[in-house]
Order: C-alpha cells, then sequence, then structure tokens
C-alpha cells in the first residue's frame, strides 16, 4: 500500500471527529452531485415541458429505487466486509471481495437491466398512474433502466473506494457527471425537444461518464484494491460474507422502496397537480436526507474498520460523535425547508395548485427530520459492526408494515390527502424509537464480550 495514507484513510487511530467530518464532507458534497441526477430532469420538465412531465419523472422514482436499492444493500454488505478486511489489514481477502463485488455487479446489472425495461409499464399501472402521465412515465422508466448498469458498476467502485477510506475521489467523479447531466438536460430538451425521453437520456449518458472513471482508477491503481480482469471471480466464502451482511441491508432498501410504490399510489388518486407537488417534496427531501445518510456510512466505515481492528470502544464513540454530528448539521436544512417551502417548490413549477401542495408537504415533514438522524446513524453503525438483520426488520416494520397498515386505516376514514401527507413522519418517529433502543443493548454486548 504505497500511498495509502494519501487514498485511504485508516480510521482506527487519531482524532475521531475530524475523521468523520474528512471523510464525510466528500461523501456529503458527492450525494449532494449525485441527486442532482433527477433533481435537474424534474427542475428541467417542469418548468419547460409541463406539470404532467414533472409527475412522471417523480412518480417513477419508487420503482427505481426498489431494483436500484436492492443493489446499493448488497453493495453496502460488501463495503463493510471490505472496511473490515481493511481494518485488520487481511490484503488477500480485500482483494477477493473487490473482485467478487465487481463481478457480482456485472451479472446482477444485466438482470436489473431486463427487469426493469419489462416490468416497467405494469408497475406504473399498479400505481394506479394517471393516463396524461403513463406514456411520459413508461418512456423515462425504460429508458433510465437500459443505464443502469453504469449506475451500478459507478456505486460499487465508489463502495470499495470509500470502504478504504477514500471519499475524495467518487466526489470528483459525480462533479464529472452531474456537469455532464445538466448540459444534456438542458440540450436535449431545448434544443433537440426530446422532452422526458431527453433527460432520461441525459441521465444514462452521464452515469456512464462516472462509471467508466471509477472502472479507470480501479484498474490503474497500483493499491491493495487494484481490479484486474482475470482475477475476476465470484468466491463462495466472500459472497456468503457479503450476502450475510448486505442482504438484510438489500432487502429492506428494496422493500422499504416498493412500499413507497404504494404511497406513490394513494397520492396518484388525488391527481397530476398532487402527484407534481409530491415530486416537488421528494426531490427536496432527497437533499434534506444528505447530512445525516453521507454520516451513517461515514458511522458504517467507522464501525466496521474498529471492529475488525478489534476497539469496540473506540467505535462505539465515532458512532456517537457521527449522531450529534448528524443532528447538528441537519438543523440547517430543515430551517431553510420550513422557512422557503413555496420557493423551493417553485423552482420545479410555478402554478398555484402545484405550490400548494408541495408547500404543505414540506412544511408537514420538516420539524421531522431530525429524529431520522438515529434511525440512519445507528442503522448505518450496526451493519458496520455485522449487524444487519436487525435494522432490516426495524426498518421494514416502521416503513413498510406500520406505514401501510397507518394509510389503509386513515384513507378508509377520510379522502382528504392531509392525513397521507404525514404518513412518512410517522413511520420515522416509530423507527428512530425502536432503532435506538436496540441500538443500546447490542453495544452493551458487545462491550460485555470485549472485557
Amino acid at each position: 500500500m504505497s500511498d495509502a495514507k494519501v487514498k485511504t484513510m485508516d480510521m482506527t487511530s487519531g482524532s475521531i471527529p475530524g475523521l468523520l467530518i474528512r471523510f464525510s464532507l466528500p461523501l456529503l458534497a458527492g450525494n449532494l452531485f449525485q441527486q442532482l441526477y433527477n433533481t435537474v430532469d424534474s427542475i428541467v420538465v417542469g418548468n419547460y415541458v409541463g406539470k404532467e412531465a414533472l409527475a412522471a419523472v417523480g412518480s417513477t422514482t419508487c420503482l427505481i429505487n426498489t431494483l436500484v436499492g436492492f443493489f446499493l444493500g448488497l453493495s453496502a454488505g460488501a463495503g463493510v466486509v471490505v472496511s473490515q478486511y481493511f481494518g485488520a489489514h487481511d490484503i488477500h481477502n480485500l482483494r477477493k471481495t473487490v473482485h467478487t463485488m465487481v463481478a457480482g455487479t456485472l451479472i446482477l446489472g444485466v438482470i436489473f437491466t431486463i427487469l426493469g425495461i419489462i416490468c416497467s409499464p405494469y408497475m406504473l399501472r399498479l400505481m394506479a398512474t394517471p393516463d396524461d402521465v403513463l406514456d411520459s412515465a413508461t418512456v423515462y422508466l425504460r429508458i433510465y433502466f437500459e443505464g443502469v448498469l453504469a449506475l451500478m458498476i459507478y456505486n460499487t467502485g465508489a463502495g470499495i473506494l470509500r470502504a478504504v477510506g477514500d471519499s475524495k475521489r467518487p466526489l470528483y467523479f459525480l462533479v464529472v457527471s452531474s456537469l455532464v447531466n445538466v448540459v444534456l438536460d438542458l440540450v436535449f430538451v431545448l434544443a433537440f425537444h426530446w422532452g422526458v425521453a431527453g433527460v432520461a437520456y441525459a441521465t444514462i449518458i452521464s452515469e456512464t461518464v462516472s462509471a467508466v472513471m471509477v472502472l479507470f482508477v480501479l484498474m490503474h491503481t497500483e493499491e491493495c484494491y487494484q481490479v484486474k480482469i482475470k482475477e475476476l471471480e465470484i468466491s463462495g466464502f466472500i459472497l456468503r460474507r457479503i450476502v450475510a451482511i448486505g442482504l438484510p441491508a438489500a432487502i429492506q432498501q428494496a422493500v422499504t422502496s416498493f412500499s413507497n410504490v404504494f404511497v406513490q399510489a394513494y397520492i396518484n388518486n388525488f391527481g397530476s397537480s398532487c402527484m407534481a407537488g409530491w415530486a416537488c417534496y421528494g426531490k427536496i427531501d432527497q437533499f434534506a436526507l444528505l447530512p445525516m445518510q453521507s454520516l451513517s456510512l461515514a458511522a458504517t466505515t467507522f464501525a466496521g474498520q474498529n471492529y475488525g481492528a478489534g476497539n469496540i470502544k473506540r467505535a462505539k464513540h465515532g458512532i456517537d460523535k457521527s449522531l450529534s454530528l448528524s443532528a447538528s448539521i441537519t438543523v440547517i436544512p430543515v430551517i431553510l425547508m420550513f422557512v422557503f417551502s413555496k420557493q423551493l417548490v417553485s423552482m420545479f413549477n410555478r402554478e398555484s395548485d402545484v405550490l400548494y401542495y408541495g408547500t404543505f408537504f414540506l412544511r408537514v415533514s420538516s420539524p421531522f427530520y431530525l429524529l431520522c438522524c438515529a434511525n440512519q446513524i445507528y442503522a448505518g453503525a450496526l451493519r458496520g459492526l455485522g449487524d444487519a438483520a436487525v435494522p432490516m426488520t426495524i426498518m421494514i416494520g416502521s416503513f413498510v408494515v406500520f406505514r401501510q397498515i397507518y394509510l389503509f386505516i386513515v384513507t378508509h376514514i377520510t379522502s382528504s390527502f392531509y392525513p397521507v401527507s404525514v404518513a412518512y413522519p410517522v413511520g420515522w418517529v416509530v423507527c428512530s424509537i425502536i432503532m435506538a433502543l436496540h441500538y443500546r443493548r447490542y453495544m452493551k454486548r458487545l462491550t460485555a464480550e470485549a472485557r
């Protein structure tokens, strides 16, 4: 590892807040640029095509996240395995993990591409997508899945780099690809008049750019995580470790995203204006979640490396710091979302009905984001410590089972959209309480075992 001190980050020693901040800032910026993909798509179509196009792009998000979320959960599990081997300085198994990840990504990418293209129209109908939105949504979704392999390759490569403490280069790749996306969105929509198809093509082209860059780095580095074509194979032992840690997270993300299909179906019943307002809220919501999600990934890597090094006490200190940093930073977007909700929604569309719905959704949800910090940080930390099954169960129980029961009950009591608008916050509250209780019990057990 000739220049590991420069390009990787060993979190088993040094200032805990400093390490978390140094790791999280480029990760936060990278996630920010990654969110710009669909956000810019929505801004362009909402302002230059119409609210129906905005509703079409927005309504596909939960479907995209269902398949992609499953893969990202597996990828997160693989990242934990990499970080643990890196912390233990087990280079042989680290390399086997990296090559298993890349080989598995290529196989899953082909499968997800086929599934996405075939299933798109059926899923949109299941969501009760209105006729004035259905055709455009189908076009966007099918084109998006034509390029989903590139998205998966990038996230696999970025996950490898982050697991060894390098969160900077994934950021650089996202900056470049996001700028490509913005330029192509404007060219394809304003100059070529391709509408929804134009922003979809812009997205998959820009994702391909990021995939090529991350593959180039992995194949040309001299570090221990270098990817070599001749070494690509799936190790049964490594795959079992990845699945043991990553499958619960994969199932949790996929099931949660799939449950959002039904939330979207409830929203679709209120028409295209409500759908467009919900789409605006959804795009802004993703930005508010970025600080806690970035620190959650930092907590996963920190906990994984220190657990691999056998230092449970330090792992716990890092998790506590991650939570306090997350809450402190999340206050800023919460205030901005509540105070400037109308102005934020107007970036996407200025029709009065869309502004009303979008502003309402933002103001109702924004105060509850601080509670999300607990479930995000603790879930990430627990995965880094090797406990993935219980966080999965808690999140599925809160975000899927509880939320669907809640929606079923309130929609049979009233036809108003107001109770539907708080479906997300009530799930967050339940999840955060249960996750915090489980984390404390789990850490007590690990601490006792370490004595």
